[in-house]
């Protein structure tokens, strides 16, 4: 699942960009005031979460209480942990079912599954800042295995807290395929709040909108969705420290800058957490590695059985396709084709909601791996290429970090050997 960007920026650099305010930031300002007018009542409170979060580190931080265990015990911690997610999850799907019986509602089960999920939630919140600091240590250890320290630890340190993540309201032009606004709403939602939103604000605006699920954001300490997925959690905690690095050089900074900026921010924090996710799980919890995939068969399919299914390239087809007729400017014709292209995912197994110019805005920047939303999109392709230029993972993201313009990308590109 996708990761929301950092909403913290060193203080300098935004008095800078205030500094070189134009009449056309100044428009785009009106139009985020139109669109907080309708999120602000919904808008996730970063300042009341933090608080929360620093409290619990510098407590746990304090006692040192991971220390106190065995060396044995810190991976099974982490594994008590992942493990207690997948029974919360159990639960609360038995939790679902229960309520929802056609036969009728059994209180007794319902009253018991309510305690059980309750106790199982209560132990959570005791054990999550141990599988926390446990995993904080072994990323920084890996980190650090790959040079990327300064005097021996990664810069800054890496925290992260597991918790409900906000989700996020995007919005792009109808006109164009391009973020320009991404509101962090509270967790928890309904489906009818969201696509009320959605609605208010495309009607008020005439733009694309969306809310979308996300799983973590950079803000510091980083916030990390509560998942059972051990691989998949230890590489966002790995790609939230990315952004945690990349907003102290200009990468980062200018993250917002532009539409190929903010996909070379997210390309390389995708790359990086998934290195660095899966030497994590190699050198301590081998375990837990996902296989490889199956090799190609040596055998031909049979002509009359249809191939396989492939999401990736049917969306960049979509995209594909989506960018070009918005460049010949036929918007209403562009949206058709993309609601016909939702019916057809759908019927194949994938059930999106709603396939718009702001589903591509967000989806599309995420370009580590070739096809998918990104369409034609050269950028990702540029950062996939400068990284396997590269002698290191090390070498990859202190080049990518110093970088101000997709320009810069592909000199460094051409330049490379």
């Amino acid at each position: 699942m996708p990761r929301a960007r950092s909403l913290a920026k060193p203080l300098l650099w935004m008095i800078l960009l205030a500094l070189l305010l134009t009449g056309s930031q100044v428009s785009s300002a009106d139009r985020m005031a139109r669109i907080h007018a309708f999120t602000r009542p919904l808008e996730f409170d970063y300042s009341r979460w933090l608080w929360q979060a620093w409290k619990t580190k510098l407590l746990f931080g304090a006692l040192n209480a991971e220390r106190l265990l065995p060396p044995s015990g810190d991976n099974q911690i982490v594994r008590d942990y992942i493990a207690l997610m997948g029974d919360i999850a159990h639960t609360d799907a038995r939790l679902r079912d229960a309520l929802a019986d056609p036969h009728g509602v059994d209180k007794r089960l319902v009253a018991a599954l309510r305690q059980q999920e309750t106790e199982e939630r209560a132990r959570a919140a005791w054990l999550a800042p141990l599988a926390e600091q446990v995993l904080q240590t072994q990323v920084s250890a890996v980190l650090a295995a790959n040079g990327l320290t300064f005097l021996g630890q990664p810069q800054p340190p890496v925290l992260y807290r597991t918790t409900p993540v906000p989700m996020a309201l995007i919005v792009s032009p109808r006109t164009e395929i391009r973020q320009i606004a991404n509101i962090s709403l509270q967790p928890g939602l309904t489906l009818d709040q969201q696509i009320h939103l959605e609605d208010s604000v495309a009607h008020a605006l005439d733009v694309s909108t969306l809310v979308v699920p996300i799983g973590g954001v950079g803000v510091y300490p980083t916030m990390v969705m509560q998942t059972a997925n051990f691989p998949w959690l230890v590489e966002t905690v790995a790609h939230e420290w990315t952004h945690n690095y990349l907003d102290w050089h200009p990468l980062g900074m200018l993250y917002d800058a532009s539409p190929a900026l903010r996909t070379m921010n997210e390309t390389t924090a995708n790359i990086v957490g998934k290195e660095i996710g899966r030497q994590v799980l190699e050198r301590f919890y081998p375990d837990q590695v996902p296989p490889p995939p199956p090799p190609p068969s040596a055998h031909p399919q049979q002509q009359a059985q249809p191939p396989a299914f492939d999401f990736r390239a049917e969306m960049r087809k979509t995209r594909v396709h989506v960018d070009e007729l918005l460049a010949a400017g036929k918007v209403e014709e562009a949206e058709a084709y993309m609601e016909q292209r939702r019916k057809f995912f759908w019927e194949h197994g994938y059930h999106i909601r709603k396939l718009n110019q702001a589903y591509f805005a967000f989806y599309g920047a995420y370009a580590d791996v070739p096809g998918g939303a990104a369409g034609k999109d050269p950028v990702g392709a540029a950062v996939r290429q400068l990284r396997a230029q590269s002698p290191s993972l090390a070498a990859f993201v202190h080049k990518m970090a110093w970088m101000t313009s997709f320009a810069a990308l592909q000199r460094a590109v051409r330049s490379t050997p």
